[in-house]
């Protein structure tokens, strides 16, 4: 028993759980915003709906509004999702300058007064330890 405690109450799992219910809540709004945008494409051009659309009998409708839905759940997932994420993303944790990291270069420093000393070399160090 205590073995199956520790699994239910695993921190990984748990998150797990919310984040599939929270997907799938998520998801009914996404399908739903793209039923919103395929109803007002078929206002500006006719139906969104080409499942009945078949030239030289060869049933091509249904691909079509496949590929009309996608093309449309991608835009909505690309700008409503994506975009704002990654604005919000690099506005509240923004990117480390480039360039080479004080670690890095604390390294680099050990390594070059290191060298020095085996050549026997002089080697003075350019900025303070501390």
């Amino acid at each position: 028993m205590a073995g199956f405690k520790n699994f239910i109450l695993r921190g990984n799992l748990v998150e797990l759980a919310v984040a599939f219910v929270m997907a799938a809540a998520f998801a009914a709004v996404v399908l739903a915003t793209v039923n919103l945008l395929m109803d007002v494409i078929g206002k500006l051009g006719g139906t969104p709906d080409f499942s009945n659309y078949s030239p030289g009998g060869v049933s091509v409708g249904a691909w079509i509004t496949s590929v009309i839905t996608f093309v449309v759940l991608a835009a909505v997932v690309y700008f409503l999702i994506v975009l704002p994420y990654t604005r919000a993303k690099e506005r509240y944790f923004p990117s480390p300058e480039p360039g080479t990291p004080e670690d890095v270069k604390l390294l680099q420093e050990i390594r070059d007064l290191l060298a020095a000393q085996q050549t026997g070399g002089t080697a003075t160090i350019t900025r303070p330890v501390s």
